[in-house]
């Protein structure tokens, strides 16, 4: 008779990186209110309250779940890269993974931990662009407007893609002439 494989205990980090991957992956067919505590632990194979070891709060484990998702996005835009490279990697995070992302970020109600999550991911996109543009210590018009671009370029990157259009690098030109163009104003009032 075949013996049961030996189950090996994970540490907290590796459990707690498991419980979080589980999470982002149900993100791919619902939104993450519809993600559900016992969902996540059966798929882990662990109790409810095991997960609220790693976890105190629902909430808490919603916002790591969250959280995990920003950092994809911005893996997408790596930090070193051309403003172009940005962009593209923006773009096509987003035209992968519209449904999630709008679920995410864009859904009705949603609660004010994931606007503040979705902003600070807004401003790290924003440093990252006017770093490889070099636009160190900009004017505040000039970060204020780049800034503004991002909320533009997501919008644009999110009805594009819904319109199942397929050219990504026509989008990313857009993107990048409405970009140099709100530079340019911007620098005239600064």
């Amino acid at each position: 008779m075949a013996q049961a494989p030996a189950r090996t205990r994970r540490t907290a980090a590796d459990r707690r990186k498991q419980l979080i991957g589980i999470g982002l992956s149900m993100l791919t067919v619902r939104p993450i209110h519809q993600v559900t505590i016992d969902e996540v632990a059966a798929e882990a194979g662990i109790s409810r309250s095991l997960l609220f070891h790693y976890f105190p709060t629902k909430q808490d484990y919603y916002v790591e779940v969250v959280r995990a998702a920003s950092r994809r996005i911005l893996r997408y835009a790596a930090p070193d890269d051309s403003p172009r490279a940005i962009v593209d990697g923006y773009v096509a995070f987003i035209e992968r993974r519209r449904t999630q992302y709008v679920g995410l970020f864009r859904a009705a109600g949603l609660d004010d931990w994931v606007r503040e999550i979705h902003d600070e991911t807004q401003d790290a996109l924003t440093v990252r662009i006017m770093s490889a543009l070099n636009l160190t210590d900009p004017p505040e018009p000039v970060a204020l407007a780049v800034r503004a671009w991002w909320a533009f370029a997501e919008e644009l990157a999110i009805e594009w893609t819904g319109k199942n259009r397929t050219d990504k690098d026509a989008l990313v030109e857009l993107l990048l002439g409405a970009l140099d163009n709100v530079i340019a104003l911007a620098q005239r009032i600064a």
